[in-house]
């Protein structure tokens, strides 16, 4: 069955992250960046919602690729960035969390339906989490 949408979108919760520090969605990559739906923590969940291209088809690639600007990464390696502190507008501390794009298939984006992630905001040293997610529960 082919692919009629060329566009999906993701919707992802941060979990309890440290309060006082401002995060956002990362809209572009390197210095040509600009935080989006900017939001400062108390400690309860944050929630973003944005809309990625899809790109190639099942009969070209064995897995969905994505592209836009919010979508950072190489080929089969695609993630989203959420900005921290700094990063995202606000003071203080710094850093980016990444959010992986793989594990989406063709069939999650051939059933058009929204997709959601839940990661942790907090790393079990109490600071923010940044980095690579891990572990990653993955899209559903």
């Amino acid at each position: 069955m082919p692919v009629n949408r060329n566009t999906i979108e993701l919707h992802i919760t941060l979990q309890k992250p440290p309060a006082n520090l401002v995060y956002s969605l990362q809209k572009g990559s390197g210095a040509n960046y600009e935080p989006v739906q900017v939001q400062p923590s108390t400690g309860e969940d944050l929630y973003f919602t944005l809309e990625i291209e899809i790109k190639g088809s099942p009969a070209t690639l064995e897995t969905p690729d994505f592209r836009g600007p919010y979508v950072q990464g190489p080929v089969g390696g695609r993630f989203i960035y959420l900005d921290i502190g700094s990063y995202a507008g606000g003071g203080g501390w710094s850093g980016r969390l990444k959010i992986p794009l793989t594990g989406i298939s063709w069939q999650q984006v051939e059933a058009g339906q929204q997709l959601r992630s839940t990661v942790p905001g907090t790393g079990k040293n109490g600071m923010p989490n940044c980095a690579t997610v891990k572990p990653f529960e993955g899209w559903k």
